[in-house]
């Protein structure tokens, strides 16, 4: 199996390979396209010249891992930083880091879920509104109070930086930001990269109308909305269930650490 970095020659190679599956590459493309410098991609190329595995890796910080698990292996024995959080195709068994690195914490199971124009169901029963970079430093401590694992790191100034290419929505309950939702629309896929509701107002619908409304938006100019959710998560799968997003593929996302 041949190792090679994406480079004039192999991109023609790379787009039609991700574009074949854009549900499983989203981040692939969204990364590369977008910010070119920080994503550093590896090929692993089988002996026809084919690509077996693909590895993005995304500001020093981020690993995603797709392909066979001899490809996968193969590319994550060239990780060499520092700390990392990998996602892996959960059929990449048995998972197995680099003798150099251990396991932070409990692996989690992610699902992305897709909604095609024409499939959708949306159900918006409540009163949303639109928000700006004024209402970063809400948006900001409602992500961490409601899962401080995947963002007890997000401040107000990375949501207020983002604010302009992103669509945010959210449901103020007196006067309090309660529940949010927040994507990047493009012309190509539009991923709904966060929902959160506090937890004392679960259970109203509140993330059901809030992903209608933008998996509204993100089908007015493309084909494919996706979304991702924790595994476990079964109260979200079943309210974006309502909304046509049907289960596409799981993964693992292990975080780790240079010994």
């Amino acid at each position: 199996m041949k190792i090679t970095q994406l480079n004039a020659e192999t991109e023609p190679l790379f787009w039609q390979h991700i574009h074949a599956n854009v549900p499983d590459h989203y981040f692939f493309i969204l990364d590369v396209k977008y910010d070119a410098p920080n994503s550093k991609v590896t090929l692993a190329l089988d002996e026809k010249g084919k690509i077996a595995g693909i590895m993005l890796v995304y500001h020093d910080a981020m690993a995603q891992l797709r392909g066979s698990n001899e490809a996968i292996k193969t590319l994550l024995a060239q990780l060499d930083l520092d700390k990392i959080m990998i996602t892996t195709p959960i059929e990449y068994v048995p998972f197995k880091l680099p003798s150099r690195y251990t396991v932070k914490e409990e692996p989690r199971r992610l699902t992305v879920m897709a909604l095609r124009k024409g499939e959708e169901t949306p159900q918006i029963r409540h009163d949303l509104v639109r928000l700006f970079a004024n209402d970063a430093e809400d948006i900001a401590a409602l992500m961490r109070a409601c899962n401080f694992g995947w963002w007890g790191e997000i401040n107000t100034q990375q949501i207020a930086e983002r604010m302009k290419e992103r669509l945010w929505l959210g449901i103020k309950t007196d006067g309090k930001l309660v529940s949010i939702g927040g994507t990047r629309i493009d012309d190509w896929a539009s991923n709904i990269n966060t929902v959160a509701t506090h937890e004392d107002y679960r259970g109203r619908g509140y993330a059901t109308s809030i992903v209608s409304a933008l998996a509204e938006q993100i089908l007015k100019k493309s084909n494919l909305a996706l979304i991702h959710v924790e595994t476990t998560n079964t109260p979200a799968i079943r309210a974006y269930t309502k909304v046509g997003f049907k289960q596409y593929k799981n993964y693992m996302v292990t975080k780790a650490e240079k010994i």
